[in-house]
C-alpha cells in the first residue's frame, strides 16, 4: 500500500475513476406513469462514462439531456476526469417510465447507476415534493 508501484503505466488517462454521487432526489411524480430523477456525480479520478440506469421502480429508465430547451434521449454521459456530471432540473435528467407504483414524498427509490469503468453504483434517491428545488432547499 503506497504511492507509485510496479505495473502501473502512470499518466492520468489510465487513472481509475473515483466517483461520488450526491444530491440525488426524485420530485414526487404528478402521475403514476412517469417520474424524473436528479443527482450529481463528482469524479476525483480518471474519466468514466455513465452507460445506463436501472431501478426496481421502473420498467425503463432513460438518460436525457436538455440543450437549448429541447430534451433528447442519449445513450450515455461522459464523466470527465477530475470533473463532475450534473443532473439538475432544466438540464440532464433521468426519466423513469413504466412505474411499478407512484412513489410518494418521503419514500426512497433505489437506483443503480451503471458506469463503464466503475461498475454499478447504487443510490437511494429520496422522493421530494413535486416543487422541490435544491437551490432553495424546498
Amino acid at each position: 500500500m503506497g504511492c507509485g508501484g510496479s505495473g502501473g503505466s502512470g499518466g492520468s488517462s489510465s487513472a481509475k475513476p473515483a466517483l461520488k454521487v450526491t444530491g440525488a432526489y426524485m420530485p414526487a411524480p404528478v402521475t403514476g406513469d412517469m417520474a424524473a430523477g436528479f443527482f450529481t456525480v463528482t469524479n476525483s479520478g480518471g474519466a468514466d462514462t455513465l452507460t445506463s440506469v436501472t431501478s426496481g421502480l421502473a420498467g425503463d429508465v432513460t438518460l436525457h439531456s436538455t440543450k437549448g430547451g429541447a430534451m433528447e434521449e442519449v445513450k450515455s454521459f461522459a464523466v470527465p476526469a477530475d470533473g463532475r456530471l450534473d443532473f439538475a432540473s432544466g438540464g440532464n435528467h433521468l426519466m423513469f417510465e413504466k412505474l411499478t407504483h407512484q412513489p410518494k414524498q418521503g419514500e426512497k427509490v433505489s437506483v443503480q447507476l451503471h458506469f463503464a469503468k466503475s461498475g454499478t453504483v447504487t443510490v437511494e434517491m429520496p422522493v421530494k415534493p413535486a416543487t422541490y428545488n435544491p437551490k432553495t432547499g424546498h
